[in-house]
């Protein structure tokens, strides 16, 4: 039996909520003999790191994540994460609308569009790429104009949107959404103790995000 690459299920919505973690750069740095610095970022996109114990509490919250873990076969598959934190496209307190993110400007022949998040502004904003989007949860504007459910596809599987005809050139393309991160775990073996648990010692079960 082949098994999937990836799964497009959820981690347990209410386990992620206490989960830690968050993204991480990799940064190489290399002092000067001046006693300058030279940066260099390793790479394009951040990596998004989550420690899944801290959200248990209870016995039967960890015989669901190893039910969960032995169904997607430990590293093997990935699967989809909720950050806790950032997890749609709106400000911090605001609902989601078809407005909160510049996915491109219209060329009158492009009719797919990657979902994407702006973090920052100008010339040093961070585009990330969105792959994950939740089914239900899109919205999309062409000029300011809140297209209706059904006037354009859109893939939750590789994060897109598709038009039955190109936007005109100069139309702003917009979006809003609620998304997932896909990951893996990062831990070859969940390796609990059960009266420790009861006590207070939560185990440690790492998630690693990954680019499916």
């Amino acid at each position: 039996m082949a098994i999937a690459a990836f799964d497009e299920v959820r981690f347990p919505l209410r386990l992620s909520f206490g989960t830690s973690g968050g993204p991480g750069r990799r940064v190489e740095i290399v002092r000067l003999s001046t006693g300058f610095e030279h940066r260099n970022l390793r790479h394009r996109h951040s990596v998004r790191r989550y420690d899944a114990g801290s959200g248990l509490r209870s016995l039967a919250d960890l015989a669901e994540v190893l039910a969960f873990f032995e169904a997607r076969r430990g590293r093997l598959t990935g699967f989809r994460f909720r950050d806790p934190l950032d997890w749609h496209s709106a400000a911090h307190g605001a609902p989601v609308s078809a407005f909160d993110q510049l996915l491109a400007v219209g060329d009158g022949a492009t009719t797919r569009f990657a979902l994407r998040k702006t973090y920052g502004e100008g010339e040093a904003a961070y585009h990330r790429p969105i792959e994950k989007p939740v089914a239900g949860t899109v919205k999309v504007a062409v000029d300011g104009v809140e297209v209706a459910a059904g006037g354009v596809a859109i893939d939750t599987v590789a994060g897109s949107v598709t038009f039955a005809a190109p936007p005109g050139v100069g139309a702003a393309v917009t979006a809003g959404f609620a998304f997932d991160v896909p990951v893996r775990f990062d831990i070859e073996q969940l390796s609990v103790n059960v009266a420790a648990f009861e006590a207070g010692d939560i185990p440690s079960i790492p998630l690693i995000e990954i680019r499916p």
